[in-house]
């Protein structure tokens, strides 16, 4: 199965693939799409929307995993943020791939154990869990990448146990 998963935000779109065969997890790419900071949000709207449908396009994948924030840190914020998730969920639906939305929670949770852990242990884990030799790597992609193991991680434990109610 191939999950892109995508970390939402009008600064830096977060996206990752990740290529799993259910036993282990392959990296395909990761980055993340920047707007420029002088555009008008609509302007910067259009260019994430574009964004993930390239990436849709040129990668194909069977599943979208997408991170759901459940609050903002001002009401600002959350509008610009919820404005951000449907551009990306625009993109997503007129490609009709199926989408799957994680909270920040349920993703650290799945990546670290810890549903509180800060950015800085959700990369650190992502690029061990993953095997990613980037130091570098941004928080928004390193985010993404999360999301996308989380997916994978909760369709793995929703097939056993499928299988074992059978």
């Amino acid at each position: 199965m191939r999950v892109l998963g995508i970390d939402p935000s009008s600064v830096a779109t977060g996206y990752g693939l990740l290529q799993s065969d259910g036993n282990d997890s392959l990296v395909l790419a990761y980055g993340a799409i920047k707007p420029s900071r002088k555009a008008e949000l609509p302007a910067k709207l259009l260019e994430i929307k574009n964004g993930i449908e390239r990436l849709i396009s040129a990668y194909n994948p069977d599943e979208i995993a997408v991170e759901n924030p459940f609050y903002g840190l001002n009401i600002k914020t959350a509008i610009t943020l919820g404005q951000v998730r449907g551009a990306v969920l625009v993109a997503v639906a007129s490609a009709s791939v199926p989408l799957f939305e994680y909270s920040p929670l349920e993703i650290k949770k799945a990546v670290t154990g810890y549903g509180q852990a800060e950015k800085v242990q959700v990369g650190l884990m992502v690029r061990s869990l993953l095997r990613v030799d980037d130091d570098a790597m941004e928080e928004d992609a390193a985010d993404a990448l999360a999301c996308a193991f989380c997916h994978l991680n909760a369709s793995l434990a929703k097939k056993n146990l499928d299988d074992n109610l059978i």
